[in-house]
């Protein structure tokens, strides 16, 4: 992986993080757990460790059960979303490599489009507000996971969108279409495994999502502050300036994979 793609890579799984603990996802997070593993909360409870059922040995039973439930639907619903949003970024970077001939226009766009989506996330416009779900959804269980991961990912959250709408602005950007579906996989990382992680009662990212309850006006404000920060970079040609530097100074295969 080369020092760009490495680049591009972390800000999406940060993009992914701060939709996870935007206002409009994080506190939904204890009901589509229980909806895409079919527990109620008590059950969720056992599974995380802080309230078992029953003693002895028939409580780890019970635990580990559960515990399987729940990785096996925030997978599914991990899946779900991740098809979603490679299908998209996939599409973007299409549009993105047809357009090489203008390529400075292309960032241009992206760069101005990811500042609109970053003043949006900071609530400049009302109109990115408004969130369109879609209304059906499949039953509550673990084989329904991935169905309701492709509609988590098919609806708009005025959360969710703008962070997503960035990384599809850089993988427009893209050279080639498996950047592209890198970057929607870290995007996807971000926003998906910390679901994974509370579902599983991880202590530290207890102690996050309660933190982020606490100061969730500041991580707002810091994520759209973020998203305008690399819009401003696109539009200004600084970030492939960055890029160029970084290729310069790292060289290709000397970071990651």
């Amino acid at each position: 992986m080369t020092g760009k793609s490495y680049t591009t890579s972390v800000d999406a799984t940060v993009a992914g993080l701060v939709s996870f603990l935007s206002p409009c996802v994080l506190p939904l997070v204890p009901g589509y757990l229980s909806y895409m593993t079919g527990l109620a909360g008590t059950d969720l409870d056992s599974a995380a460790g802080r309230a078992p059922i029953v003693s002895g040995a028939v409580a780890l039973v019970t635990r580990r059960r559960a515990r399987s439930r729940v990785a096996a639907g925030t997978l599914g619903f991990i899946g779900g979303f991740a098809v979603v949003f490679v299908t998209v970024a996939v599409a973007f970077n299409a549009v993105g490599r047809a357009l090489t001939a203008n390529a400075r226009v292309v960032e241009i766009v992206a760069g101005a489009l990811i500042v609109v989506l970053g003043l949006g996330h900071l609530g400049a416009f009302p109109l990115l507000q408004r969130q369109f779900r879609v209304a059906r959804l499949p039953a509550a269980g673990v084989a329904s996971a991935p169905v309701l991961g492709l509609t988590f990912g098919l609806s708009w959250t005025p959360c969710v969108s703008p962070t997503l709408g960035a990384v599809l602005g850089m993988a427009s950007v893209e050279s080639t279409a498996t950047r592209a579906i890198v970057l929607a996989l870290a995007y996807c990382a971000g926003l998906g495994v910390p679901f994974l992680l509370v579902g599983l009662g991880l202590r530290r990212a207890l102690a996050l999502t309660a933190f982020v309850r606490r100061h969730h006006r500041w991580v707002t404000r810091l994520g759209g502050a973020l998203l305008v920060a690399i819009g401003l970079a696109l539009l200004t040609g600084a970030w492939s300036d960055l890029m160029n530097w970084l290729r310069a100074t790292v060289g290709p295969g000397q970071i990651g994979i």
